[in-house]
């Protein structure tokens, strides 16, 4: 890191410097975008502890998920399913389950409208078929978590704006990132413990 230091500070105080002498030493687009991510984690909420969890709907609300990750998907085309469905209804609140900062916002076609997170421990968050978006949430922004990002819905299966082609809920996923290449791993194990631990709070907090 002596050597990495050594060649920021030659290249100059800037952001661009920065990012210049990041990727001289990196060679590699992904990791001097982490790294400019993670910096601007830690300077907004100015701590290091920045690990916390929440639940990804509210606790009182109607939802029922299960374990659906690698179930087959045959919508354009055969492929697996990449994360946990969690059903509801229209207009549930959708969760930040982390700190992390606000890396994809818009329309996909099979995703409907859906955001993507990025944590300190390089897991990229997913969460796809929204019906809307939290007002003035924009691509950088750094979130906390149990932050409203959006509202549970059926967007998606179509071109923008398309809805309804299936029952309201929230797809999430979960992606892991090596530097070259990311991969989904099965959320359900991780959405248990939230719920749990929160659960677990919330009657420590009542009691």
């Amino acid at each position: 890191m002596a050597s990495l230091a050594a060649m920021m500070r030659k290249r100059g105080p800037s952001e661009d410097d920065r990012r210049r002498a990041l990727w001289d030493y990196y060679q590699n687009s992904r990791a001097v975008e982490r790294i400019g991510q993670f910096a601007k984690l830690y300077r907004t909420f100015g701590r290091l502890d920045l690990h916390k969890h929440s639940f990804v709907v509210p606790l009182g609300s109607h939802y029922t998920y299960a374990s659906t990750w690698g179930a087959s998907r045959n919508w354009h085309g055969a492929r697996i399913h990449e994360g946990t469905d969690i059903f509801g209804s229209y207009g549930i609140p959708v969760r930040s389950a982390c700190y992390g900062i606000i890396e994809m916002k818009g329309w996909n076609l099979y995703g409907g409208w859906r955001i993507g997170i990025r944590d300190l421990n390089n897991v990229y968050y997913y969460y796809a078929h929204l019906s809307g978006y939290s007002k003035n949430l924009r691509v950088g922004d750094a979130v906390t978590p149990g932050q409203t990002l959006g509202w549970m819905g059926s967007s998606g299966y179509g071109r923008p704006g398309t809805s309804g082609k299936f029952p309201p809920h929230l797809h999430f996923g979960m992606y892991r990132d090596s530097g070259l290449s990311d991969w989904s791993f099965d959320p359900y194990p991780h959405l248990r413990k939230w719920e749990r631990e929160e659960r677990q709070q919330r009657r420590t907090k009542d009691s």
